[in-house]
């Protein structure tokens, strides 16, 4: 316990400790009220001698505007040093206007040296206060300028003045103190001016200038005035001339002010003038000369980032264009930058949208920060960036191909007299067309002899990486560029021919060897080639028939069978030597690249004849091979099937792989009872399992034009869904049951005997949906002369506009003139020589595809519920329709004897079968024995791999007594048919059929004569099992 003492004695302690701590605080109060009044003093008295200052200022700017009399240079400096000593951008910018409006007034007065504000420059003791306060002035000017808004009428008369000041005091050539005897003071003024300019340098002016141009020119329509523009464009040439082009300067110009979108088209536009400044200092070469090395590239690149580096692209190209001079003798540094900026632009180029992505107008997908701002000047951007694929940069870039001459034939062949087209021969048409080629030059072929390291080699593999590298990185005007590409008819075949010519043999072997090297050559031959194929396959697809076949733009219809040879064995080899299993990258865009080159030739023969026969087929591959491979499950030959099935003949077992499909519901067996006329059911054998007649039946009888579910094409009559077809109840759902019954009977191996439309088979086989689909193309297997009227628009020399035609289609509907619109509004859009080739395909899109979508969408849907579509994508349209409807061959009457059976006694040698033959070879008509075959199969065509492949096998059998009768054969019935011992005579029955067996059923007729005339009679009638 603590004692009383003890307790006092801290109670003390504790007291004092207290007030000591109150006197600190209170000491501390006592000081802080002394400062604060002391700040709050100082703040007053501050405030006060602002005011008297600005009051002074404003007294003094008053008096001015009076004009009393003219102030002298040093009053106009003591007045600034006043401003500047409180100067606020926002309290006092008024003040700020008028000292410069003071100071530029001092400069125009002519004579008085001592109004001159510039004079106090020569002062010894004034220089350097007076060097001090411009830099100040001319930097507060250049702020002002990062804050006003040119489109604002006030602002922009604020912009005026302020450029004015800062071209004013950054050159002596505007100062009259200079002139006369003050000429030797020049270059100590100059000297000045430098030291201005390099202080704005380092503050960043250039970003100043940067903002306020971007802002006047980002738009649609620019708003600074001709003078403002030539103004800032002065201003920022100035350093660079001054330090002599020095590449610390070009740099900054570069990045800044180079970058600004479409600067020189709103120079060439707005002050022409400029631009002779940038040429007479050969500006476009020096620029070559700093990007074209890759660090300072990169560096440039990096700094601006994508947005931007496309702007500076643009505007280089435009200077490019006017001074097609220096690109001729700079090509190789131009292509180099331009590339270099292209592939900086492509690590951001995105595939598809993201998190990390946003969207540009011309890049895409861009995974880099994207500034909006400048989206109003993309199309002026754009605008620029054509120039790399225009015809002048083309025809420089390319010039050591293009001023190569195909070499010509010395003896020209002359094409015999035109006929009719449709009524050609593929033959013939091969021959004349190949007759008209030779007649201009000789057929390119790889011939090989050029070194690809040679300096020739070189330039143009650069000159095809560029324009490859355009196409990846600038994905939204991809087809702007591969159009320019083609646009000149020779630099595609002039670049085959060079590209004939690499390496010691030419063609297949070097291209292939790139493709297992990793080097730098390798990959640019590659690029050339991958260039060669989507600018071949862009022109083929736009060209059409007349102009590939007839007029043969660009390349020659043989030329054409060499090219798809190259391209045939190339694409295999890739996938056979296993370089496509792993692809990706720019392999898998080779792959790509040059298999859609090959698809779009193949179609295009598919379509109509340019090659020879078998051409296509790979003859080093044995299909048995490919179906071991296939069996073991091996890639390749599952990637031969998808990517290049037409390379297997489909004489062999290629049609049976459809038949390996797994089973659903739709594929299994369809029991079906025919009823006749009379209400009773028809007689069958088949446990009335005769579906393949049902099938045959009903096919025919939703096909049947008159039925309005389907129309067909004028000129060859062929099948596609009818555009009134709505008509129908439920319509659509009959679309998907005609789609099941046509998916059962390919599934089923049945032909049945339907002639559909190409462009509408090329729909069920999806290839409406690749990029490469054209619709003119197609257009004449719907109606030739629609097409051969829509086409002569294209190639009309007059004004279309006089025509009257509108982005709109007329059409009769059932008595009514209906008007549908291509586009929206397009009623009232005029057809002009600018949209022209818009308006032809969209109206070939619109009456192949618009009109008959629903009812295409649900046939395909399903046909696809039965057969998957990846088995029918192996097939190209004239085989699918041979798929569907069987052979055109006549029948093979020596092959359908090879494989027929006999029953009930009939055998080979037998009299009536002898009898059968001869007359189905010498008495019956083609027509005749397609009837037979359908009287006794229900399939007028014979099975796609012959006899040997009709299940079940084609049957004879002699029979004694009617359908209804006929129990089957007995020991009795069989040896009677055997040595022709018969009951009764059966001169009045007729030959009878089971088509669900395959089953001819033929009394033991006495006389060839009665049996010509009983089967010609059972042939030509339209009935079932009830004909004995």
């Amino acid at each position: 316990m603590f004692t009383v003492s003890q307790t006092s004695r801290a109670w003390f302690i504790d007291r004092a400790r207290q007030a000591r701590e109150e006197r600190l605080v209170q000491k501390e109060r006592e000081r802080a009220a002394v400062e604060i009044q002391a700040h709050v003093r100082s703040f007053l008295c501050r405030r006060r001698l602002h005011r008297e200052i600005r009051r002074e200022i404003d007294e003094f700017f008053k008096a001015d505007d009076s004009g009393s009399s003219k102030r002298s240079a040093l009053c106009i400096f003591k007045t600034a040093r006043k401003l500047l000593f409180l100067f606020r951008i926002k309290e006092d910018d008024e003040r700020f206007e008028k000292l410069c409006r003071c100071i530029l007034s001092s400069m125009d007065v002519e004579n008085e040296p001592k109004v001159w504000y510039v004079s106090l420059a020569l002062s010894k003791d004034l220089t350097l206060l007076w060097i001090k306060q411009i830099k100040d002035i001319l930097w507060y000017c250049c702020e002002f300028l990062e804050q006003l808004k040119p489109e604002i009428l006030q602002d922009s008369k604020l912009i005026t003045l302020y450029l004015t000041m800062l071209v004013s005091f950054t050159d002596t050539s505007t100062w009259k103190i200079l002139r006369g005897k003050g000429e030797s003071l020049r270059p100590a003024m100059n000297h000045i001016c430098a030291n201005i300019m390099g202080h704005l340098n380092q503050h960043g002016f250039y970003s100043v200038l940067q903002v306020l141009l971007t802002r006047g020119l980002a738009r649609p329509r620019p708003c600074l005035s001709k003078g403002t523009l030539t103004a800032a464009f002065s201003l920022a040439m100035r350093p660079v001339i001054a330090a002599q082009f020095s590449d610390n300067l070009i740099r900054p110009l570069l990045i800044h002010i180079v970058s600004v979108p479409a600067l020189v088209t709103h120079l060439s536009t707005v002050t022409p003038e400029r631009l002779t400044i940038l040429e007479s200092h050969d500006m476009l070469r020096k620029f070559i000369t700093f990007l074209r090395d890759e660090d300072r590239c990169r560096d440039v690149c990096e700094s601006l980032e994508g947005c931007h580096t496309l702007c500076l692209m643009g505007n280089l190209l435009h200077l490019g264009s006017l001074s097609p001079r220096v690109l001729e003798e700079e090509t190789d540094g131009f292509v180099s930058l331009l590339t270099q900026m292209l592939c900086y632009c492509q690590k951001y180029v995105s595939q598809k949208k993201s998190n990390l992505t946003h969207w540009h107008p011309v890049l895409g997908w861009f995974s880099q920060s994207v500034d909006y701002g400048l989206n109003e000047s993309m199309p002026l951007v754009t605008r620029q960036l054509q120039f790399l694929w225009g015809v002048p940069l083309i025809r420089i870039f390319f010039s050591d191909i293009l001023s190569k001459k195909l070499l010509e034939n010395q003896e020209p062949v002359h094409a015999p007299p035109a006929s009719p087209q449709n009524v050609l021969p593929v033959k013939t048409l091969l021959k004349r067309a190949f007759q008209k080629s030779a007649s201009v030059r000789n057929i390119l072929r790889p011939v090989g002899g050029k070194r690809v390291d040679s300096a020739e080699v070189q330039k143009v593999c650069n000159i095809c990486v560029l324009y490859q590298t355009s196409l990846t990185t600038l994905t939204q005007i991809r087809l702007q560029i591969l159009t320019g590409l083609t646009y000149l008819d020779d630099l595609l075949p002039k670049l085959w021919a060079f590209i004939c010519e690499l390496g010691p043999h030419g063609g297949l072997k070097l291209f292939l060897e790139c493709l297992n090297n990793d080097t730098e050559e390798s990959k640019q031959l590659l690029a050339m080639l991958m260039l060669f194929c989507d600018c071949s396959r862009h022109l083929i697809t736009i060209l059409d028939d007349i102009e590939v076949y007839e007029e043969q733009i660009s390349f020659k219809l043989e030329e054409l069978v060499t090219i798809s040879a190259f391209l045939n064995s190339f694409v295999f080899k890739m996938i056979w030597d296993g370089i496509v299993e792993n692809a990706k990258g720019e392999t898998l865009e080779l792959f790509q690249s040059v298999h859609g080159w090959l698809m779009v030739l193949y179609e295009r023969d598919c379509r109509r004849r340019f090659a020879p026969e078998d051409h296509w087929l790979r003859k080093d591959l044995k299909p048995s091979v490919l179906f071991q491979e296939l069996d073991k499950d091996r890639k390749r030959a599952q990637l031969i099937l998808q990517y290049i099935p037409h390379v297997i003949p489909h004489k062999n077992d290629g049609y049976e792989q459809l038949r390996q499909l797994s089973q659903r519901a739709m594929k299994g067996a369809i029991r079906v009872k025919f009823v006749s006329d009379l209400g009773v059911d028809e007689a069958g054998i088949d446990q009335d399992g005769v579906f393949k007649e049902f099938l045959e039946e009903i096919i025919k009888r939703v096909f049947d034009p008159a039925l309005n579910l389907f129309k067909t094409t004028s000129g060859d009559e062929r099948l596609y869904p009818s555009p009134t077809s709505y008509i129908h109840e439920n319509y659509l759902q009959l679309f998907e049951f005609v789609g099941k019954m046509l998916g059962k009977a390919v599934y089923e191996g049945i032909v049945v005997d339907v002639p559909f439309a190409s462009f509408f088979l090329s729909q069920l086989l999806g290839h409406h949906h690749s990029v490469f689909y054209s619709s003119v193309d197609e257009l004449p297997s719907l109606d030739s002369e629609f097409y051969k009227n829509l086409t002569s628009i294209k190639r009309y020399d007059g004004d279309i506009a006089d025509l009257g035609l509108t982005l709109s289609y007329d059409e009769d509907v059932m008595g009514q003139l209906v008007c549908h619109e291509l586009i929206p509004g397009g009623k009232t859009i005029p057809v002009t020589n600018e949209n022209k080739i818009s308006y032809i395909h969209l109206m070939a899109h619109f009456r192949m595809h618009t009109q008959i979508k629903n009812q295409t969408a649900a046939l395909i849907s399903g046909f696809r519920s039965i057969i998957k579509p990846e088995w029918t994508r192996m097939f190209s349209t004239p085989e699918l329709q041979r798929l569907i409807s069987g052979d055109n061959a006549e029948i093979d009457l020596e092959d359908l004897k090879k494989h027929t059976v006999y029953y009930g006694g009939f055998h080979g040698s037998h009299r009536v079968i002898i009898w059968l033959w001869d007359i189905l070879a010498s008495d019956f008509t083609p027509d005749e024995r397609a009837m037979f075959l359908k009287f006794v199969t229900s399939c007028s065509r014979p099975p796609l791999l012959g006899f040997a492949y009709l299940k079940p096998p084609f049957s004879i059998r002699c029979v004694e007594v009617s359908d209804d009768q006929d129990t089957g054969d007995t020991l009795g019935s069989v040896l009677r048919g055997f040595f022709t011992i018969r009951k009764r005579e059966p001169g009045g029955r007729l030959p009878t059929s089971s088509t669900c067996f395959n089953l001819l059923k033929l009394p033991n007729y006495s006389k060839k004569s009665v049996l010509r005339e009983k089967l010609r009679y059972a042939i030509s009638m339209n009935t079932g099992f009830e004909l004995s």
